[in-house]
């Protein structure tokens, strides 16, 4: 499922009188606070659905896949998603 299948699911669900707009906009929103919540809290918990965390990876050596050569490789920080049990057992 894409972004758009996402608000046509949305709209599906709110009923008849919500706009494909409306739609949208309540997608765009629940997207952009659940971003804005990684970045301050480090954490969104979704109970029932499942928890957004940031995840820090260390410093490490690697390779140029196309020369061989080692090369270092930063420190980083990226965001996981972890399902609940409801959402595992769903599946």
């Amino acid at each position: 499922m894409n972004k758009a299948e996402l608000v046509e699911s949305v709209q599906k669900a709110l009923g008849k009188e919500t706009t494909k707009r409306l739609a949208e906009d309540a997608v765009k929103a629940v997207l952009e606070s659940i971003a804005k919540g990684v970045k301050k809290d480090k954490k969104v918990q979704l109970i029932g659905f499942g928890t957004f965390e940031v995840k820090k990876r260390a410093a490490r050596m690697g390779r140029n896949p196309k020369t061989g050569e080692s090369m270092k490789i930063k420190a980083s920080k990226s965001v996981g998603f972890k399902p609940s049990s409801v959402l595992k057992k769903s599946l």
